[in-house]
């Protein structure tokens, strides 16, 4: 299937390793020009350098999405210097926080991060012809384990995806669609699959005992979705959550 992103602009956060750089990635290899942050410039540069490598466009910028005045600085000069955007997708995230400041640090980092790139993007996006919003949230977001372990991590991903869902109902009008993408347990090179499977085995085992499929998900398959929200060809989709989970969920997704 020809996805029609050749030619396309995107934006990605936290796009200089795991999700974020195969995300970047997946656009890439589908034609799109890259505008990529990340607050590690080493790594960024070296995403960047492997992306330019294979013939894409990249602007890359050290960028820490917790800080609004640079996450909308980021936003301005990636549209400079791609001439407009067309796919914004809200990746960075500070993941599981622990201590007396991770509440603080998720709201941040998380959902006001996410507030902030589109309210910096909605102009730009309005201006394209096929202007996409994609938040990447979590399973975690919409189903919690047994024994429940209150965290800041699922509360602020539950927050993006109805935030999200807010947002696709008021943009939709003004042409531009937004959508959430929530991926169950994956499993790739530096994860925190990985760790799990690497530090705490048993631990992996039992939670690939639960996932229907059998195994966990890949990095490849997030990019794919995020491929396929971002085109086109998911042109009716308005504010959706996509669940991708090996059927993990026990739950009707109404």
């Amino acid at each position: 299937m020809d996805l029609e992103l050749r030619g396309r602009r995107a934006l990605v956060t936290g796009a200089s390793r795991n999700l974020g750089a195969a995300i970047a990635a997946g656009l890439a290899e589908e034609g799109c020009s890259l505008a990529l942050c990340a607050r590690s410039a080493d790594s960024l540069e070296k995403t960047a350098a492997a992306l330019r490598e294979r013939g894409a466009q990249v602007y890359a910028q050290v960028a820490d999405v917790s800080d609004p005045a640079a996450l909308r600085a980021f936003v301005e000069a990636s549209a400079r210097e791609l001439g407009g955007l067309d796919i914004v997708v809200s990746n960075a995230s500070a993941g599981s926080v622990k201590g007396d400041e991770a509440w603080q640090v998720s709201f941040d980092a998380d959902l006001f991060a996410f507030v902030t790139l589109a309210q910096a993007a909605l102009p730009h996006l309005e201006r394209s012809e096929a202007g996409t919003l994609i938040a990447i949230s979590s399973t975690n977001a919409v189903s919690t384990t047994l024994p429940a372990s209150p965290n800041s991590f699922s509360a602020m991903k539950a927050a993006i995806t109805h935030h999200a869902t807010a947002l696709a109902t008021a943009w939709a009008p003004k042409g531009v669609r937004v959508n959430t993408l929530s991926p169950g347990p994956v499993d790739f090179p530096g994860g925190n699959w990985e760790k799990v499977k690497q530090g705490r085995p048993e631990v992996y085992e039992k939670v690939q005992g639960q996932i229907p499929l059998g195994r966990y998900g890949t990095d490849r398959e997030v990019s794919d979705a995020v491929a396929f929200l971002a085109s086109p060809r998911s042109g009716f989709f308005v504010g959706a959550n996509l669940v991708m989970d090996g059927g993990m969920l026990g739950r009707v997704h109404y």
